[in-house]
């Protein structure tokens, strides 16, 4: 049976869905998300081959999946858009990406795809400037934001400006928490599932400083990670913004005890 997917937003006419537990076996957890706008869709992070299935079967309940418009893919990592050669071969999608990873993104497509096709995978790719930008979209757009260093080098988050919601990719993420599905309540109690997930894959604080004032200027009433609970509300959003600039976080905690030549055998 498809999975029953997480309403985040529904004005009979514009529709954002939430996967949050496609993922079976040892591979990490990860939400993806359609979008729908009349008769364009998108997803967002897709992920790749663990995903590509039971996603494709419950995605197509609410989309024609041959049809679809885009598929957003954050950065490069397998769980963001490992399965990009069965998106591009059996729909007619454009990838959109940073502009960083657009000409390594057809390393995950074998030389069959290119032969489906009869074009390179290239073609099918949008690839977005670092300062970011607006897609098309049906009666309105995406906004790819620059998430520059979280925790990708070239990163980039999505602005649905019809719900309000700011998919963060891994910015946000948090996990071991229970009940994922539901938005975070206790902002508090929830910081020890973000904190060591933040420490490890986010660039700096500085990123998340620059990052937590843009948001502040936008009209969010959603924050919702690849991975984990999300944030809904001026409240838990506030309380986010404020907590992320404040967490120490990638090279802020390095020192030179992290670059020693090793000496112990694995």
């Amino acid at each position: 049976m498809a999975a029953e997917p997480i309403v985040l937003f529904d004005n009979g006419h514009h529709k954002c869905l939430m996967f949050d537990s496609l993922v079976t076996g040892e591979g990490v957890q990860s939400n993806q998300f359609l979008i729908v706008d009349g008769k364009h869709e998108a997803l967002i992070d897709p992920g790749g081959d663990l995903t590509y299935t039971p996603l494709a079967v419950a995605a197509s309940r609410y989309m024609n999946i041959r049809e679809m418009d885009y598929v957003f893919a954050s950065h490069q990592d397998p769980d963001i858009i490992g399965a990009i050669d069965r998106w591009i071969v059996h729909t007619r999608a454009q990838i959109v990406t940073s502009k960083l990873w657009a000409r390594f993104l057809p390393h995950l497509a074998s030389g069959y795809v290119t032969n489906q096709l009869g074009s390179n995978v290239f073609d099918r790719i949008i690839p977005v400037p670092d300062k970011g930008a607006r897609v098309r979209f049906g009666d309105s757009h995406i906004e790819c934001l620059p998430a520059h260093f979280m925790h990708s080098v070239g990163n980039l988050q999505f602005y649905d400006p019809v719900s309000k919601i700011l998919f963060s990719g891994d910015l946000g993420a948090s996990m071991g928490a229970t009940e994922d599905h539901k938005p975070v309540t206790d902002f508090d109690a929830h910081i020890p599932f973000m904190k060591g997930f933040h420490r490890r894959y986010i660039g700096s604080r500085k990123v998340c400083e620059l990052w937590a004032n843009m948001v502040r200027g936008m009209d969010v009433s959603m924050i919702v990670p690849q991975h984990g609970k999300r944030f809904e509300g001026p409240e838990m959003i506030a309380r986010f913004l404020q907590w992320v600039s404040s967490v120490d976080c990638g090279i802020d905690l390095m020192t030179q005890e992290h670059y020693r030549p090793p000496k112990e055998f694995i």
